[in-house]
């Protein structure tokens, strides 16, 4: 594990960037792949054993945050299907923030900057081992939608970008990253993503591309300036129903069996944590392991699996 981690701090910022394959539609649009290396500089997979023990080690350097906060998971075996669930827009329902915190760990939390008494929620979504993220409101193409105070948009300069974001990620700390709020217009302009990055490379953070848009280019500029990233699979709760969304939850986790590895977005809807609640289990018990999305991040990263992720439907923003 001492290998490991500082093998992790060397290698993490100096890959170079390469060329990856553009997206299509949905239900196609592959995750950009490195054609030569991937984003640590190898080509072989990254041995991850023992990345997340709960037991971390003293190291002579710091692991960046994006390491540090991740979330304590045990060592996955081979072939073993790892799914990453991430239930955004918390904080603001504290009632269903708290009915998510007590779903069985590890889910990834994305909590809303501008929701109250942050410090203590995302204290007690740490304590119950769940991952941390700053839901980062950013421009959708539908104007009527309204993403939030300060959201990031077109057409701001790269000081108003860079200055909100400093301001949301301010709101509380034991993070690993971001991940976009709305933002199918935001996330498609390569400037205004580049910008995103620059602050998130300097944190030490992952970025988690929502993919509200199949024109998103926050992965394929989170790969080319060094930044960890993932991409969702599959929004579970287009559809506020409970049967639907376990219909969801089943596509997720047969993505997952194909492909090593999946990442499903929910909400804090009392159907969704209903269904979760029925099928978290029943997943544990047909072989499922449940993985922070820090996890998912250090796989993909390898160019080797970087093709398995791709977004299966699209979202109404208007979340």
């Amino acid at each position: 594990m001492f290998f490991i981690r500082l093998f992790c701090l060397s290698v993490l910022f100096s890959a170079a960037a390469v060329r990856g394959v553009p997206a299509a539609g949905w239900g196609e649009a592959e995750i950009p792949v490195p054609v030569e290396t991937g984003a640590w500089g190898e080509s072989e997979p990254f041995e991850v054993a023992g990345l997340f023990s709960a037991d971390k080690e003293e190291t002579p350097e710091k692991l960046p945050p994006w390491l540090d906060n991740a979330a304590a998971v045990a060592d996955v075996e081979d072939g073993t299907p790892m799914i990453a669930l991430v239930i955004d827009d918390l904080g603001v329902n504290k009632k269903m923030t708290a009915e998510v915190i007590r779903l069985p760990a590890p889910l990834t939390a994305s909590f809303l900057y501008y929701a109250d008494d942050l410090p203590r929620q995302t204290a007690a979504a740490a304590a119950a081992g769940h991952e941390l993220l700053v839901h980062t409101p950013m421009q959708p193409v539908n104007s009527r939608f309204d993403a939030g105070p300060n959201a990031l948009r077109i057409g701001m300069s790269d000081a108003e970008i860079t200055e909100n974001l400093n301001l949301m990620l301010e709101s509380f700390s034991g993070y690993v990253g971001i991940n976009n709020h709305m933002g199918s217009l935001f996330s498609a302009d390569e400037h205004a993503m580049r910008t995103v990055m620059r602050t998130v490379a300097e944190r030490g953070l992952l970025f988690l591309d929502s993919l509200t848009s199949n024109k998103s280019v926050g992965g394929e500029v989170a790969r080319e300036t060094g930044v960890p990233y993932a991409v969702r699979n599959v929004f579970l709760d287009n559809t506020r129903n409970e049967n639907e969304i376990l219909k969801q939850l089943d596509l997720l986790e047969r993505h997952a069996r194909r492909h090593r590895f999946a990442v499903g977005i929910g909400h804090p809807h009392k159907s969704t944590v209903g269904a979760l609640k029925k099928w978290i289990p029943a997943a544990k018990k047909r072989g499922v392991a449940f993985v922070p999305v820090s996890l998912i991040a250090v796989y993909v990263q390898d160019g080797e699996t970087a093709a398995n992720g791709r977004a299966l439907n699209p979202h109404d923003e208007n979340e």
